[in-house]
């Protein structure tokens, strides 16, 4: 078996920043195991797979394709950064000839269309509803290095950490944990997270990500953003993801209503980084721009 194979990172316009992401372009139908596989190899936080739905399709003129993701541990149903990954292959790299391709996933349908030096993702858009902080007290205990002390309200200490407000999305199953507007971005990007206990502490299925997430400042020397995020998801093998997606799906709609804005800007605040445009359209999806950076090709044997 060979497979041609990619490597990028995602949400970036410079190599070795944003979200790497593997994608492997299957000219046949690939064993089911082996996807997880191949996944397990590349230890990448998501490896995608784009597939021709109909024999007569190639990878250069068809604007149609299936798509799945994979953690090293896992299937996952979305995942943004891998979308944006496969989409820069198949323009950038394959040269296909389309403006807009789309992608038959477990979340329906994904557009991906050019946009000058950056692509641009149609994703579906996943409200957040208020969360009795009683029903995850424990799992937001563990936040900080589990030595956290006890909580009395949204605006009180858990620790060193102040929490101003809790979402739950059920389509996604991510819990969005919004820090005190105290807090500036260096708190959140040198906030210690021990994800390694959460499974064991949330291990009723309901909760697959953790999102941390804190209002954007003012622009001064440094460049202004709406909004920051770290996403953690170890219960599908992920302790930290560095630029994500589906978790904006959930920013989106949740700082749009904070914030009285459809058109933001926000930064994942991960070691490597990286910034999301993001759009609210009227059809109740949203537009996620971003750039790509292609830092590896080649081929897959086995």
């Amino acid at each position: 078996m060979k497979l041609p194979v990619f490597v990028v990172d995602a949400f970036t316009a410079k190599a070795f920043c944003g979200n790497p992401a593997a994608v492997c372009l299957l000219e046949n139908k690939l064993d089911e195991d082996m996807h997880q596989k191949i996944a397990k190899e590349m230890n990448l936080s998501e490896t995608a797979f784009i597939r021709k739905l109909h024999p007569t399709d190639n990878f250069t003129q068809s604007s149609c394709f299936g798509l799945r993701w994979f953690t090293p541990a896992s299937e996952v149903p979305l995942c943004g950064h891998a979308t944006l990954a496969s989409a820069a292959v198949l323009f950038n790299k394959i040269k296909n000839v389309n403006n807009v391709l789309t992608f038959v996933t477990l979340s329906g349908e994904l557009k991906a269309r050019r946009a000058e030096d950056s692509i641009i993702l149609d994703l579906p858009l996943y409200p957040a509803h208020p969360q009795d902080f009683h029903e995850v007290e424990d799992l937001i205990k563990k936040i900080n290095d589990l030595t956290l002390r006890s909580f009395w309200s949204l605006q009180t200490a858990i620790g060193d950490t102040r929490v101003q407000d809790i979402r739950y999305s059920p389509d996604t199953r991510k819990l969005l944990v919004r820090l005190s507007d105290t807090y500036k971005r260096s708190f959140l990007e040198n906030l210690k997270v021990n994800t390694q206990d959460l499974p064991q502490v949330e291990n009723t299925g309901k909760v697959k990500g953790l999102i941390l997430t804190l209002k954007g400042e003012p622009g001064g020397q440094t460049q202004a953003f709406d909004f920051y995020s770290r996403y953690f998801a170890p219960w599908v093998g992920l302790a930290e993801d560095p630029v994500t997606g589906s978790a904006h799906a959930v920013l989106s709609s949740y700082w749009s209503e904070q914030l009285g804005k459809k058109d933001m800007h926000a930064f994942q605040c991960s070691r490597r980084g990286g910034e999301l445009e993001i759009s609210l359209r009227s059809d109740g999806r949203v537009d996620i721009r971003g750039g790509t950076a292609v830092v590896l090709e080649g081929t897959l044997t086995a």
